[in-house]
Parts: C-alpha cells; sequence; structure tokens
C-alpha cells in the first residue's frame, strides 16, 4: 500500500463500512459528535503511510467540547491538558529529560511519524463507549492488520489492557510492541518507569529509521 488515501478508498467499497458511515453519519446528525466530522481522519492526514514509525493506540475520543481533533490522547492548543496526557508528559521528562509544554497538541510527534489513533474513531458528547459498537473496531482492525504488513519496522507503544488487546493481531517480528499500564491516574501508576520513548527510539535507531524528537515547542 502506498498511501492511507488508497486504504480508505478501499475501504469505502466495503459493505461494513458504508453501514458504519451511516451510524456515524446519524449520529452526527442527532447531536454533538467528536471529533468534528472533518477531523474524523486526521491522524491519517498528519501521518503519512510511508513514513510511520511508531503507532499509540487510544481508545476514545476526549467527549467534551473542543477537545478531540483526531489524534489520540492530544488536544488543540488552547485546551486544557487531560489528566492522562499530564502522565505522559510526566514520563517524558522522566524518561527523555524534556520538559513538558504549556499545552497538549501532539501534532509534531504526528508529523515525524507518530501515528496516534483510536480504536473507536468518534464519540457523543459526554458519553465515552457511545460508538464503540457502531462497527468501528472492524475498522479498526483493518487499520491494524496494514500496519502489521508495514514495509518498514514499526514500534506500537501499547498503553493499556485495551491497547494491547486491540493490537494481538500485530505478529510480524520485525515490529516492537512496548506494552504498559494505561498513563491514566486511575490505572495506579504502573506507567511511570515504562520508559517508551528512550526505547521506541532506540529501536528505530537500530533499524536505521531515524529518532523521533519528542519535544514539543511552545
Amino acid at each position: 500500500m502506498k498511501n492511507w488515501s488508497e486504504f480508505l478508498e478501499a475501504e469505502k467499497k466495503e459493505e461494513y463500512f458504508t453501514s458504519l458511515m451511516q451510524k456515524v453519519n446519524e449520529a452526527y446528525e442527532k447531536g454533538p459528535v467528536y471529533p468534528p466530522k472533518e477531523e474524523m481522519f486526521s491522524c491519517f492526514d498528519l501521518c503519512p503511510y510511508p513514513n510511520t514509525k511508531a503507532v499509540i493506540i487510544g481508545q476514545d475520543p476526549y467527549h467534551r467540547a473542543n477537545q478531540a481533533h483526531g489524534l489520540s490522547f492530544s488536544v488543540k492548543p488552547d485546551v486544557k491538558i487531560p489528566p492522562s496526557l499530564k502522565n505522559i508528559y510526566k514520563e517524558l521528562k522522566t524518561d527523555l529529560n524534556i520538559d513538558p509544554p504549556s499545552h497538549g497538541y501532539l501534532a509534531s510527534w504526528a508529523q515525524q511519524g507518530v501515528l496516534m489513533m483510536n480504536t473507536s474513531w468518534t464519540v457523543n458528547e459526554g458519553q465515552a463507549g457511545s460508538h464503540k459498537k457502531l462497527g468501528w473496531t472492524k475498522f479498526t482492525q483493518r487499520v491494524l492488520q496494514v500496519l502489521n504488513g508495514h514495509e518498514q519496522p514499526l514500534v506500537f507503544l501499547l498503553w493499556g489492557n485495551h491497547a494491547i488487546e486491540a493490537a494481538s493481531g500485530i505478529d510480524n517480528p520485525k515490529h516492537l510492541l512496548l506494552k504498559s499500564p494505561h498513563p491514566s491516574p486511575l490505572a495506579g501508576g504502573g506507567f511511570f518507569g515504562s520508559r517508551p520513548f528512550s526505547q521506541a527510539n532506540e529501536f528505530l535507531e537500530k533499524e536505521g529509521r531515524g529518532a523521533i524528537d519528542w519535544r514539543i515547542s511552545d
């Protein structure tokens, strides 16, 4: 496969995807759904398929107004940093001594080849998990299947049981799976000390793909 648009065009011809989009569009018509429809697949726009080096798998988009914009864990620059992302920044400081920025906008990671996807790609306002059964599971499996067959070695940063389970089909031995507890404060703090950023860079450099600059400028 050459690019994500090629992938999406192929999926649009599948019956499951047509049914999924019909349900998603109906949800947008009934009330607030996040992210905005035009940003539903922005993780693909910001991280082209050939450039992909690392994959971060989230669960739901943020379900409050102005938060979700299509990148897992990321929020727009003027939005309050969510608790899970605060903990990601704490681990980044411990791991690579990178000071946390004043915002939670992670687009610079995506532009360097970090695909930040969720397993549910839309959500009703204030209702976590509300679109889980619309059919996104099949789509996510298809995305991960394509990534499993990527021509280059990838590193998967799997934070929490949901991400680990979602990536259970990643069996290509060229890829690296880094598993840890979720960064959410509700997960008990096991995420701290997992060193995902330095481990990812060590792998990418060893494979000749180049390290990711995890610093985020203010």
